[in-house]
């Protein structure tokens, strides 16, 4: 998504068509960022076990952007139907992606634990 952004600048975003050239660069600008944003998810999700300060960091930054959607919300009034669903969607998201940012983690202690018990005990097999 980030990557369209940066190529497509206004003409992807529902409403901004008309937006004139400021708000096309700003949009290509944070498409960039966007860009980087997902690539810090696939990089952080791609490591054993899934650290969670960087889910934690990243779900965090997801819910300032959706309150940065909310203060718009006040500010400038509704936007395009489209935006008020992402909004929903990172609203929705982050509470999850904190609840889960040390599953991984505690996964791995649990099988590490439980290979150095089977270690322990002669003759003891690990199913």
């Amino acid at each position: 998504m980030g990557l369209l952004h940066l190529l497509a600048g206004n003409a992807i975003v529902p409403g901004a068509t008309d937006a004139g050239p400021t708000v096309d660069s700003l949009n290509r600008f944070l498409g960039a960022v966007f860009a980087g944003y997902g690539l810090a998810w696939i990089r952080t999700a791609r490591q054993h076990p899934i650290p969670p300060a960087p889910v934690r960091a990243l779900a965090g930054l997801f819910l300032l952007g959706a309150l940065g959607r909310i203060l718009s919300l006040a500010v400038a009034g509704r936007p395009n139907w489209f935006q008020l669903v992402l909004l929903a969607i990172e609203l929705a998201l982050p509470p999850v992606y904190f609840a889960l940012a040390t599953a991984d983690t505690r996964a791995a202690a649990r099988a590490a634990q439980a290979t150095q018990a089977g270690r322990a005990r002669p003759g003891a097999t690990l199913s």
